[in-house]
């Protein structure tokens, strides 16, 4: 795998510790995705598209496979997909550490991963609702 951290740049050319990508075809993605970026940049973090055509390379990833979870990264080369992604940003963030605490009831991980294939199978895509099917087949 290339390493993010020598090609995984932000817009001043600056590196950044880690990196969210999510899926920019998606409304509701792209919103979460803006509504981030401000608060990720001051940490050091940064937020690119999973369509930027380095990103599948850099992860090892097909398109299909890239659209189907957003994708948080460090520059150490750690992964997290899907729900792994959403607590890894909240880890970063004190304003998101009650979404990690809760996850430490019993349970409640599994209540997380549901609402997160939830909203996957709910999110408005441009023209339809994207399922993990429908995803496989925009690529």
């Amino acid at each position: 795998m290339i390493s993010l951290a020598s090609e995984m740049t932000d817009s001043k050319g600056q590196h950044a510790r880690g990196w969210l990508f999510f899926d920019a075809e998606c409304e509701f993605c792209s919103e979460i995705a803006t509504w981030l970026m401000g608060p990720m940049k001051r940490r050091g973090l940064a937020v690119a598209p999973l369509q930027d055509p380095r990103v599948g390379s850099l992860l090892g990833l097909s398109q299909g496979e890239l659209l189907r979870a957003i994708c948080f990264v460090r520059t150490n080369g750690s992964r997290h997909m899907g729900v792994s992604a959403v607590l890894a940003v909240a880890r970063e963030l004190w304003w998101a550490w009650p979404l990690v605490w809760i996850t430490r009831f019993p349970g409640m991980m599994s209540v997380m991963q549901a609402g997160y294939r939830w909203v996957a199978r709910h999110r408005r895509c441009p023209a339809e609702h994207c399922t993990t099917g429908q995803v496989a087949r925009r690529s």
